[in-house]
């Protein structure tokens, strides 16, 4: 994430000598459902993928150090693998670990310990020039035209600008953007995520073209697979709308080269020097990277938009969290007018809703 040296003159060397060691952890797991306005259909849509799922298991971490400093984070490891990594971790200096990828989510909680010791936010520990506000997405799965159409009409009224949608060969997703665009204001703009299924080079051109009669359609994701290289070629020049590609563990050298894609998207799970290298090149490449490794809580929701607002090859941060029926956050993620504005407290600026992890709590 940042240097020691960076770090040595955010802090101090009086902090610096104190070294901010980590002293004990705590590991919550909850188990939150999908928000019931969604359950049903969502549950509809991932039984076609193959999936049987009607909720997420959470797992959030509270870091505690010998100075009294508490940092909140989540991982996506079993809780076993967890446990295991988190207690090597005590001891230790927190700032030795800010540069470990391996630590996913725990990362984050180091991030909130470091931006409390630094006395600043996170985007301004990560970058002095942090911007104060990012552009947060609305998300929907692939769901029936009308749900669609509601759920598009629902995040425009909460203040969003940006939409990423799901298309599946189970429902038409020109009928879907006619629903969706009956209902929604002309500044709301929308960008259709595929995952593969139009498959073909042929097909990816027809509805594309169909989706760029709509004034509120802008981009195009994972059409075809991206091993499909030769199809990538073929397609560029020849869309009416914006195309991305998840670009984690590829030839990226190739692609940007090649000049394949007009943004790149990534959800890998290393969130500090992957994210801060891949946002340079994405910078260099001017080719902006919509992100979205942390997507399923609040706290990773506010982490991502941190390092949104810190770097500036990240054009949008994508979430989930609406769709489920609590991010066990104690402060509302609120977006006003496409917006949503940095927290300026040290760290990430938010907390943990204790009644949210006791409610959805596993047992242990």
């Amino acid at each position: 994430m940042i240097s020691r040296r960076t770090l040595a003159g955010l802090l101090g060397a009086k902090l610096l000598a104190r070294e901010l060691k980590l002293s004990r952890f705590e590991l919550h797991s909850v188990r939150v459902p999908f928000a019931e306005r969604v359950r049903e259909a969502w549950m509809e849509s991932w039984k076609y993928q193959k999936r049987d799922q009607s909720d997420y298991v959470l797992h959030f971490v509270k870091l505690h150090t010998s100075d009294g400093l508490t940092g909140i984070g989540e991982t996506k490891m079993p809780r076993p693998q967890s446990e295991a990594l988190l207690r090597k971790m005590m001891g230790q200096p927190a700032a030795s670990f800010l540069e470990d990828d391996s630590l996913r989510g725990i990362l984050i909680a180091i991030c909130d310990l470091m931006g409390k010791a630094a006395g600043k936010p996170v985007s301004k520990l990560l970058s002095p020039t942090a911007k104060d506000r990012i552009i947060p997405t609305w998300w929907s799965q692939c769901f029936p035209p009308a749900l669609m159409a509601s759920e598009a009409k629902l995040g425009a009224s909460l203040g969003y600008r940006v939409h990423k949608v799901k298309a599946r060969p189970w429902h038409d997703p020109i009928a879907q953007a006619a629903a969706i665009c009956a209902v929604v204001p002309k500044n709301f703009r929308i960008w259709v995520d595929a995952n593969s299924t139009w498959e073909t080079v042929d097909k990816t051109i027809a509805v594309t073209k169909e989706l760029a009669q709509f004034p509120n359609y802008f981009a195009i994701e994972s059409p075809i697979p991206r091993t499909d290289i030769d199809g990538y070629r073929k397609l560029k020049g020849r869309l009416p709308l914006k195309i991305s590609e998840h670009v984690d563990n590829i030839d990226l050298d190739l692609w940007t080269r090649e000049k394949l894609l007009d943004t790149w998207v990534s959800g890998t799970p290393k969130l500090g020097k992957y994210v801060r290298d891949l946002s340079a090149r994405a910078a260099a490449a001017r080719c902006p990277i919509w992100i979205e490794h942390s997507i399923d809580n609040g706290i990773a929701q506010v982490f991502q938009a941190h390092q949104t607002a810190a770097l500036p090859g990240i054009e949008y941060a994508i979430a989930i969290t609406h769709v489920l029926e609590d991010d066990c956050m104690a402060e509302p993620f609120t977006v006003r007018d496409g917006y949503y504005r940095i927290p300026n407290k040290p760290g990430l600026g938010v907390t943990l809703d204790e009644h949210a992890l006791e409610k959805y709590r596993l047992a242990e």
